[in-house]
């Protein structure tokens, strides 16, 4: 199968639209970004394997209400550089932190999803000056998922790409091949019932054919699971058992088979600050584009809630 080409004239990753693109500078690299609205910063940050225009039902959503609304391409992924070091969570953060000075704005509201909410919670313990409130969608806090990749089989065994992963470089070839089949096959396994639409699956798949995508892609990945035991790694944990002490939405699918919703549920315990837990019945690892509308409610009420309840 040989893919479409992109509409458009900004190649497979800046796609038209309402928003605005262009490039930030922040923590040694550059950014690609999209942005809408004018406002109180709202910054997105997409998930694996994905990339900023995951969120293309949120921009003029969240513009409309009032934000400033902003979709970065994480390192290696898009628009953004492709650099050969600095994947740990901890500088990924310190990219996300390092965005919003760029843009100007004294603080964010941080959204999330999957490797961006893991990067959203630790940029919310690194930098809590600098993040507003928190949202994150089909991923537990970072100790809590370190806990129930180790200790929950089932969690385990739902992660098993992750583990995958640790091979060089053969799941770079694997995700790249035939026009990178595996990532459809990956966002309609771990759809649920509402699938991701399949012109959508054509442009996630033709922006990991982009040239170091799917090395980038994984490194994160790596390096969560082989720093476990290695100083840099136990560093981290131990730093991630400062609280949240921003409002927190944590959002999730019923049926999300990556992340099992018991695994993602006790991040409560982290977050010392009002927390709202809300599970999504029938959706699976993709909420925000399985059914936009009624995450985009969830996720912009919230936002102008001035006093959300614990």
């Amino acid at each position: 199968m040989t893919l479409p080409e992109s509409n458009g004239n900004g190649g497979p990753v800046r796609l038209d639209g309402p928003w605005t693109h262009r490039d930030v500078a922040a923590n040694g690299a550059r950014f690609h970004i999209a942005e809408m609205g004018d406002g109180p910063l709202v910054l997105l940050l997409h998930g694996f394997p994905q990339f900023w225009w995951t969120w293309r039902h949120q921009l003029p959503a969240l513009a409309e209400a009032g934000f400033r609304a902003v979709a970065m391409d994480l390192r290696g992924v898009g628009g953004s550089d492709r650099t050969p070091r600095g994947y740990d969570p901890a500088n990924l953060a310190l990219d996300v932190t390092g965005v919003i000075r760029s843009l100007g704005e004294p603080d964010a509201a941080l959204v999330g999803h999957d490797m961006g909410g893991y990067l959203a919670w630790t940029a919310a313990v690194m930098r809590p000056k600098l993040v507003r409130r928190l949202v994150v969608s089909s991923m537990p806090h970072p100790r809590r998922w370190r806990s129930a990749m180790l200790s929950d089989f089932a969690q385990s065994r739902a992660g098993s790409h992750i583990w995958g992963f640790q091979r060089p470089w053969l799941p770079e070839r694997q995700l790249v091949a035939d026009d990178a089949a595996l990532v459809g096959e990956l966002i309609r396994d771990w759809s649920g019932p509402k699938p991701v639409d399949e012109e959508a699956v054509e442009t996630y798949r033709r922006a990991m054919l982009v040239p170091s995508t799917a090395h980038c892609s994984i490194e994160p990945y790596r390096w969560m699971v082989r720093s476990l035991a290695r100083p840099d790694g136990i560093q981290f944990n131990r730093r991630m058992k400062r609280p949240v002490r921003v409002p927190t939405l944590h959002l999730h699918g019923s049926t999300d088979p990556v992340m099992r919703t018991r695994s993602a549920a006790g991040s409560g315990q982290y977050v010392e600050a009002p927390y709202r837990w809300r599970l999504f019945d029938g959706l699976g690892h993709f909420p925000h584009e399985e059914d936009p509308v009624a995450f985009t409610a969830e996720l912009v009420n919230w936002l102008k809630d001035t006093e959300p309840d614990r």
